[in-house]
Order: structure tokens, then sequence, then C-alpha cells
């Protein structure tokens, strides 16, 4: 088995306690609502959000992918960490046994926004390639997403301040 690790770094001029209350707490019932078209429902199949979770994703129309299944493997809301591992779903090609994603939130330095720290480790059946450019298109859609997350938070001041 091999690793490919990918790296990604988002700013955003929301708070990053705002913006982990939307986007991790809370992204589940919000994506189907700004994104249909990306991802049609969550489902906790098992499971009450925290570790241990088993929660099922449709994807919208506009995707090429079915459905995946991810597994919770950590929700720090103290240190605004989250960490998930993808284990099943047509997104995990005949190349990979799992992908696990880790995010962490910080201020970011002028104290007015945040940044967004991703790590993705794409987990391999024996030593099969990962094109870095099929990683990137992921990462593309992802950072869309997140611009829609962005675009509701500064759309609505008053939601996921408490």
């Amino acid at each position: 088995m091999g690793v490919f690790v990918y790296e990604t770094e988002f700013s955003s001029n929301i708070s990053p306690t705002r913006l982990f209350k939307a986007l991790i707490l809370d992204g589940d019932n919000l994506i189907p609502k700004i994104a249909p078209q990306a991802i049609k429902q969550v489902e906790t199949l098992e499971g009450d959000g925290g570790a241990g979770t088993i929660k099922k994703i449709t994807f919208g129309e506009g995707s090429s992918f079915k459905y995946v299944k991810h597994r919770v493997d950590s929700i720090d809301q103290d240190n605004l960490c989250h960490s998930y591992t993808l284990i099943e779903g047509d997104a995990l090609t005949e190349k990979l046994e799992k992908i696990c994603y880790e995010t962490k939130l910080v201020a970011s330095p002028d104290g007015v926004g945040s940044i967004i720290n991703t790590v993705s480790k794409y987990y391999t059946i024996n030593d099969a390639e990962i094109k870095e450019e099929d990683v990137k298109q992921g990462k593309e859609k992802a950072s869309q997403l997140f611009k829609l997350f962005e675009k509701y938070l500064n759309d609505h001041p008053d939601a996921y301040n408490n």
C-alpha cells in the first residue's frame, strides 16, 4: 500500500469559530441547502455525530459520483480540528483503499478571518499510482463548495454566531 499526501490551504474573511460551526458542525444540513447540485443529502447511519459516526453522502445530479460513506475520526471544537475517513463509495476507485482528511481552522495573522489547512491522505491498493491532477480537480471542487459557504455566511451575518 502506498500513501499520497496532498495539503491545501484556504483563507477566508470569516472567523474560524463561526466557520467551524457552519462547515463542520452544521455542514450536513447546510451543504444540501447551498449546493444541492453537489450534495443532495447527508444521512447519519451510525453514531451521534462524534468520533466513530458513519455518514452517507448522496451526491447531486451535477456530480460524477453517486455516494460515499465516511467515518468521523475526531471533532475537536476547542482547537477547531476535524478528521474523517472515506470508507466506501464510488469515489474510492479500484486504486484506493481509503482517503483520510484532516482539517484545522486558525485565525488569520491579521485577526480578521481564518486560514483553513487541510491534509488529504490517499491510501492506494498495492502500488497504484494517483495522478496529482485528479487530486487537484477534486480540491478545486472542494474550493468551489467552500466559496459557497463563505458567500452564505457573508450574506447571513447573524448565522452561526452563538
